[in-house]
């Protein structure tokens, strides 16, 4: 067995694909995430890269090839050749380092629910009102990274979307999202009484947007609503449209979600007084 690093080009890509006569089937989604990869400069050589067999047949690495076709950059790749046709069996059998796996060996607490975080505040930005599932939502390690390096913040609004969470059931990503960008864009209202209210919905009269957000997510946890219990991205939009009506000062007794919705922005109307942000 014979491996070498080679300079492969969009072309030598296509031409190597013909060679794929025994494979998996090929993941659209896989090959736009790895294309994507390789235009944002993230791409990498390591030790992963392809693999003929001894009669020159592609064995592994179909989708790295297709992805640098598709983007038309030429990359390193690792090439093996004269593999034996009996390790095909045992290729691409490893589990794949996840987001939570990047952030929890760069020394990041709560690692599964930043990643999670970080991927919603990436598709609130860049997708918000796109689905937040499928190949098209996927988000690179180094995108998470990334994101995470120009708002740190994230990591203290982990600690407040985690006390939502545990209070009335809306997801830890909505409610870390919701409480960093309404932070963000607000930065004179003081979210203590708004957290304290979802939270624990003591002395608040119906209509009042923190015991509707709190009381909507807790049907939805219960299944007395027809959504879907995990949907960041619903529960986000709940909680923009509550957080709204309650820096405005409206009253709002249903939080409900019409077809093709757009993502509520962060109001900058405000009728909290100073008592009121510290009641």
């Amino acid at each position: 067995m014979d491996m070498q690093v080679v300079d492969v080009s969009p072309q030598l890509a296509a031409q190597w694909l013909t060679r794929n006569t025994n494979n998996r089937p090929l993941s659209k989604g896989t090959v736009q995430q790895l294309a994507g990869q390789i235009q944002r400069g993230e791409w990498q050589l390591t030790h992963q890269g392809i693999a003929f067999d001894e009669d020159g047949v592609l064995i592994d690495g179909q989708h790295r090839l297709a992805a640098i076709a598709k983007a038309g950059v030429t990359v390193q790749l690792t090439v093996a050749r004269g593999v034996p046709r009996t390790a095909f069996t045992v290729m691409d059998t490893g589990r794949k380092r996840t987001g939570r796996d990047a952030l929890a060996l760069a020394g990041e607490a709560n690692a599964t629910h930043l990643a999670a975080a970080l991927r919603g505040l990436h598709l609130y930005r860049t997708a918000p009102n796109s689905a937040w599932s499928g190949g098209s939502s996927v988000t690179s390690n180094d995108q998470l990274l990334d994101v995470l390096g120009k708002h740190p913040g994230v990591r203290d609004a982990l600690q407040h979307g985690i006390a939502m969470n545990r209070g009335c059931r809306i997801t830890v990503t909505a409610a870390t999202i919701g409480w960093y960008v309404t932070t963000e864009a607000r930065p004179d209202i003081d979210q203590s009484a708004w957290e304290e209210g979802v939270v624990t919905g003591a002395r608040l009269e119906p209509g009042d947007p923190r015991l509707t957000l709190r009381n909507t997510m807790l049907n939805l946890a219960l299944g007395n609503a027809h959504r879907r219990r995990d949907d960041s991205r619903e529960h986000l939009l709940y909680y923009l449209k509550a957080w709204n009506a309650w820096v405005e000062g409206r009253s709002i007794k249903l939080l409900r979600r019409s077809p093709n919705e757009t993502m509520p922005r962060v109001s900058s109307r405000s009728a909290l007084t100073s008592a009121d942000n510290s009641a």
